[in-house]
């Protein structure tokens, strides 16, 4: 496990796939004395590669990327290099975002127009092992975890795992899944294999089937 004194430079990996959003942000990084851009990637594969070689303090890492998204980029270094702190630095403010970055193991969640000190202030967290979310993200899971449970339900399915019974809901709801896997920050390949689980575990023969037994019990 890498050691850092508390005055030494902050090593960061940046992962993004637009070339001028990676611009800004090193420029940001090499303007001040306490942090150092180690590399960049554009997509998932090469941050896990890069990470895995650099080993550097910090990733920033965008969610939606061409290939393997943020999520389960985050989630292979987290689980190869657990000291690296991983902050999602992306658009999207939504429960289930934020909700897959965390379950993946990342320290922070900063959106896109976060303001430079913001960006900073969220660096140097990751980099001494503490976790910070912007304003916007932090007000989200206050109110969320501040609404009001329902009263737990029988488990729908139990023979499903958590992300096939989310699979289940959608496609009850008459996604495919090109849309379920957008929506879901997963790919397409992944989502197959969801389905395949699926019809398998409720021994239906198609997906017309399972879409019944759905909504038979309430899904969708």
């Amino acid at each position: 496990m890498s050691q850092r004194s508390n005055d030494s430079t902050i090593s960061i990996l940046i992962v993004d796939d637009h070339t001028l959003f990676r611009d800004g942000l090193r420029s940001l990084f090499t303007s001040v004395s306490d942090t150092d851009v180690a590399g960049e990637a554009s997509n998932g594969e090469e941050a896990i590669r890069l990470a895995e070689s650099l080993q550097p303090d910090v990733v920033l890492m965008d969610i939606q990327m061409p290939g393997l998204n943020g999520i389960e980029a985050t989630r292979r270094i987290t689980r190869t290099s657990p000291h690296i702190g991983v902050v999602m630095v992306t658009m999207f403010e939504d429960d289930e975002s934020v909700f897959a970055a965390m379950r993946a193991g990342a320290r922070g969640y900063v959106l896109k127009g976060a303001d430079q000190d913001e960006m900073l202030r969220a660096v140097r967290s990751a980099a001494r092992g503490e976790a910070l979310f912007g304003p916007a993200i932090a007000a989200r899971l206050t109110r969320f975890f501040a609404a009001p449970q329902s009263p737990a339900a029988p488990e729908i399915f139990p023979d499903l795992t958590d992300r096939e019974r989310e699979v289940l809901d959608l496609i009850a709801q008459g996604r495919n899944n090109e849309t379920i896997a957008d929506q879901l920050i997963i790919s397409r390949k992944t989502v197959r294999n969801h389905v395949s689980n699926i019809l398998n575990k409720l021994q239906v023969a198609d997906r017309s089937q399972a879409i019944v037994r759905a909504r038979q019990a309430g899904m969708g």
